[in-house]
């Protein structure tokens, strides 16, 4: 299956690399050189995957997430040379999947990106493929297997592609304890102590859309092993 990818940045050179290794590939490929030309070829076109770079003309990152998350469920990737955690937080908290900061090895991303769509895609499609129209029920939590949906006493709750797959690894198996490294494989790849924030940063998120008191949290629960010496 040959994948669409939305490139977003301001700087020619780096979406002309891209695009370049993206070919080669097997990618097809959207170009924007700011943020509303990125929401209107999203509006427009079948888009599996967003590479976004943050500071851009017209509408920033942050605000094309923000408006693409009110309309779309799709792996969305920062690209961005804003390379502190504060800036890493934000972008995650407004429903950014993963986080990549400039410069960044071409391959890498590449790699990253063949991940997140088979994660995303080709193995979620399996799984509903054998589940039919199954529906994961935790309380007052409904997560629809096969449109992707969670309901929280019947409401919609939006979620990112990274939280939806944290949540059904969760509600899976009710009660069960998870390491991070756990966590993290099924939203992407490996992982890497320095990847500690980017899941709690999701967790966080999770624990805001369907607590109704995070800070008391009745369905996620972090539970810390102390450490012998």
């Amino acid at each position: 299956m040959r994948y669409t990818v939305l490139i977003a940045d301001d700087e020619a050179d780096i979406i002309d690399m891209l695009s370049l290794y993206m070919d080669s590939n097997d990618f097809w490929v959207l170009k924007a050189n700011d943020g509303e030309t990125a929401l209107r070829l999203l509006r427009n076109n079948k888009v599996d995957i967003a590479l976004v770079d943050i500071m851009m003309p017209k509408m920033n990152g942050y605000e094309f997430i923000r408006n693409a998350r009110k309309e779309y469920n799709l792996p969305v990737i920062v690209l961005s040379a804003k390379s502190e955690d504060t800036d890493k937080v934000m972008g995650l908290n407004i429903g950014a999947d993963a986080y990549i900061t400039k410069p960044f090895n071409p391959f890498e991303v590449i790699a990253y990106l063949k991940a997140m769509l088979r994660r995303y895609y080709e193995l979620g499609a399996s799984e509903t493929s054998h589940t039919f129209s199954e529906v994961l029920t935790v309380g007052e939590l409904e997560l629809d297997m096969e449109s992707f949906t969670l309901r929280r006493n019947g409401q919609m709750v939006l979620l990112t592609s990274s939280e939806f797959k944290i949540l059904s690894l969760l509600m899976r198996s009710p009660g069960r304890v998870y390491t991070k490294p756990q966590i993290y494989g099924c939203i992407n790849r490996d992982y890497y102590e320095s990847d500690d924030n980017t899941i709690m940063v999701h967790i966080s998120n999770i624990r805001a859309k369907i607590e109704e008191d995070p800070s008391n949290p009745k369905y996620i629960k972090t539970i810390r092993v102390r450490k012998s010496i």
